[in-house]
């Protein structure tokens, strides 16, 4: 099939799986594939601000170049000829990399993220790019220097974040996969918003190498995708050991495709009564459990498991992550890269002006929040406190999973909200993570998968949550619900 009797259309339809049968087989090329979608990023793009730089140049080059090496068979790996997108916080050699930042606006990072090389090692085709929060501190996209992505189901919502623009072009078909992170929920939130799978692997499965740290002790790479599998074959090429990350994991690496399909039957499922609790949306709540019961019907059996300290898991993420944003980003000053102010005065007015006139309001928030904590006369009071109720957070997962083989709940008490809803309410735009915050305190392994929508056409997502290490159990379970099930492949009617 030639790419003039095959509409651009047609090809970013396509999974993962079916994109590499078709380039391996010769029904179609990577140049072919990587066009359909820098045509369809061209055209549809600017509905949704989900890029904030698009490497069409360098994605046309490297799909010839990949094309070459595929047709000499040097090339084999399932992402080979695959396009994808980064989250701006991806260092990019010889791209722009803000994370979503006023005072990373003219960076062009000269080196590539451990994430960025196993992909290019893979002959994954890079198109751009995604659009965020800024530094990943936010969870509806609208703290992001390069104005809010708008959510493909109904422009007048977020898409979730910080990785909604990831988010919403999976959910646009304006990638096929795209990497974001997830520090207290933003993979598995957004996924939820824009109606796609993404899951955040265990604290230290991916090497943070070249990933622009926000909460260095949270933060985490992970795939976001429109099935299980595509996540699945993408895990399979980033997770791993890196030398030049000290918390990543030495833990070998599993085929996270060889398990997706095995049944199910005999899964203990738990069920928190706290993720049921006052809070969640009535109709999330509906939908959720209508998720579960048809996991029932495959031979599951559904448990309550108790997380009594998991009310207070939001509190004690806003003094943890703040502390370690207030260092993290401390080398943003003005003096060896990114933006600087004009004409300072000395060197103190340049550190304040510059980072004054830089970093946006929420950002400038958390800065504040972590600087005080950290400060001589309240680090005991709060960050010690903070690190101690953690440990009694993650100890109410690894109790519930002596007795259960997962968990499962909503991944947000709402659908997406509107645009502009909750931005002057701080605490009530902290209270979207209720229920991804837990998992991230804990170091665990979440995801989302599909599993409805309101009746106002707003996708809601289920997050399952496994062991550590277990992320091939999840992928299993969310592959066997989407054998089942359509809501997954489900395209919102402007990009249908």
């Amino acid at each position: 099939m030639s790419h003039t009797d095959s509409t651009s259309g047609a090809l970013t339809a396509l999974s993962i799986k079916a994109l590499h049968q078709g380039i391996t087989s010769g029904q179609f090329s990577v140049m072919e594939v990587t066009q359909a979608y820098l045509e369809r990023i061209e055209r549809l793009e600017p509905a949704l601000n989900a890029y904030i730089t698009v490497t069409k140049d360098s994605a046309l080059h490297s799909a010839q170049t990949i094309d070459n090496r595929i047709r000499a068979g040097e090339l084999t790996n399932p992402l080979a000829g695959i396009p994808y997108a980064l989250k701006d916080l991806y260092c990019t050699a010889g791209v722009l990399t803000t994370a979503g930042s006023k005072i990373l606006h003219n960076f062009i990072s000269p080196y590539d993220a451990h994430v960025t090389t196993k992909l290019k090692q893979a002959g994954g085709v890079l198109l751009g790019k995604n659009n965020m929060d800024e530094f990943a501190m936010g969870s509806s996209n609208e703290s992001s220097a390069y104005g809010c992505v708008l959510n493909p189901w109904n422009a007048e919502h977020v898409p979730g974040g910080s990785s909604g623009g990831g988010a919403a072009a999976v959910a646009a078909r304006l990638t096929p996969m795209a990497l974001g992170s997830d520090t207290g929920g933003s993979i598995r939130q957004p996924a939820s918003f824009c109606g796609i799978t993404g899951i955040k692997p265990t604290y230290g499965r991916i090497s943070r190498y070249g990933m622009i740290a926000y909460a260095s002790s949270l933060d985490q790479c992970g795939p976001m995708a429109v099935s299980a599998e595509d996540c699945a074959l993408t895990l399979n090429v980033i997770a791993g050991f890196d030398e030049r990350d000290s918390t990543c994991s030495t833990e070998p690496v599993p085929d996270y495709t060889a398990t997706l399909n095995n049944p199910i039957a005999g899964l203990r499922i738990g069920v928190p009564k706290q993720f049921f609790a006052e809070g969640l949306n009535n109709e999330v709540g509906t939908i959720i459990q209508a998720a579960i019961k048809a996991f029932e019907a495959q031979g599951a059996t559904v448990k309550e498991v108790d997380l009594p300290n998991s009310h207070l898991a939001v509190p004690v993420y806003y003094i943890i992550a703040p502390a370690e944003a207030s260092s993290n980003l401390s080398r943003f000053d003005g003096v060896r890269y990114g933006y600087r102010c004009d004409n300072p005065n000395d060197l103190t007015d340049l550190y304040k002006r510059t980072r004054a006139e830089g970093f946006g309001e929420e950002v400038k928030r958390r800065i504040m929040i972590g600087t005080y904590a950290l400060s001589a006369g309240y680090y005991d009071a709060y960050y010690l406190k903070a690190q101690q109720v953690r440990r009694l957070i993650k100890d109410d997962f690894v109790q519930a999973f002596k007795d259960v083989d997962v968990i499962m709940g909503p991944c947000a008490p709402t659908a997406a909200f509107k645009i502009g809803e909750k931005i002057n309410d701080p605490v009530a735009m902290y209270l979207e993570d209720l229920y991804t915050i837990p998992v991230s305190l804990a170091g665990l392994p979440g995801m989302s998968i599909p599993v409805g929508f309101t009746q106002t056409g707003l996708p809601v997502g289920m997050q399952i949550v496994g062991n550590y290490f277990n992320e091939a159990r999840l992928l299993n379970i969310a592959h066997q619900y989407q054998q089942l099930t359509d809501w997954h492949t489900r395209m919102p009617a402007q990009f249908a």
